[in-house]
C-alpha cells in the first residue's frame, strides 16, 4: 500500500523528511505526514503518475449460443 521509506528517498532523491516533503509538494505527489514526521506515499499514486497501467484480471465470459 505505502512506499517504504527507502523508496520515498529513491523517488525524491532526499533522505531528510523535510526535503522529501518539499520535493513531493513541488512535484504535486499526494502524501500525508505520519506521526513520525515522514511522508507517507501510496504506491498507486506513484505508479499512476508515472504512467503504469493496472492490468485487469480476465474473468470468465458467458457465451450464449442459440
Amino acid at each position: 500500500m505505502f512506499m517504504t521509506p527507502q523508496e520515498v528517498a529513491d523517488l525524491t532523491g532526499y533522505q531528510k523528511p523535510s526535503k522529501q516533503i518539499a520535493w513531493l509538494t513541488a512535484e504535486r505527489f499526494g502524501f500525508v505526514v505520519g506521526g513520525d514526521g515522514h511522508p507517507k506515499v501510496l504506491r498507486d499514486v506513484v505508479l499512476s503518475r508515472l504512467g503504469a497501467v493496472k492490468s485487469s484480471k480476465k474473468e470468465p465470459q458467458l457465451r450464449l449460443t442459440g
